[in-house]
């Protein structure tokens, strides 16, 4: 959506995963995300599909087949960059899922992935609190989804103004 924004000229520049294309976009990188898979414990054990200690379950690589196979997946809805990245891995790896739930934001995901709705696919750096805690469980996967790039996009086919240019030599400064 915010790709979409820049490109009609709705705004001036957005905070967003980096794309594959940039098309006619500059790009400033401000840090990178990594993208994982929760649920709560209580969920996998409902799933039959987890020993009663996440030890196990991490040290259990090919549950994670069973688990996407079985449970609710929760996704953000299919024209967000994020889900864009998760649909690439699932064909990637041959991953199927029988049971998609799309949800509009990630906030939605990391609370539905609590109350043990299913599982969800959330940025990491946003629930390390819960994993700490337990209260979330990481599914190890075969193949790590590896991290990505966040920055702020802004077109370069445009001027852009002083406030913007300010704002990226900003973040670039911070970069070096």
């Amino acid at each position: 959506q915010t790709l979409e924004l820049l490109e009609n000229r709705k705004i001036d520049i957005g905070l967003i995963g980096k794309p594959n294309s940039l098309k006619n976009l500059d790009f400033c990188a401000v840090g990178e995300i990594e993208d994982i898979f929760v649920a709560t414990g209580s969920y996998l054990e409902n799933l039959k599909l987890r020993e009663s200690s996440a030890k196990k379950l991490r040290n259990s690589l090919m549950l994670s087949s069973d688990i996407f196979r079985s449970a609710n997946v929760m996704l953000l809805d299919e024209k967000n960059m994020t889900r864009l990245y998760i649909d690439d891995y699932f064909t990637k790896n041959q991953v199927e899922t029988n049971q998609i739930l799309e949800v509009s934001n990630m906030d939605l995901l990391i609370e539905f992935a609590k109350i043990g709705l299913g599982v969800s696919c959330v940025i990491k750096e946003f629930v390390q609190t819960e994993l700490t805690e337990g209260i979330l469980v990481e599914i190890p996967l075969e193949k790590s989804l590896g991290k990505r790039e966040v920055g702020f996009a802004y077109r370069n086919t445009v001027a852009l103004s002083d406030s913007i240019q300010k704002f990226i030599a900003f973040f670039n400064n911070l970069a070096e």
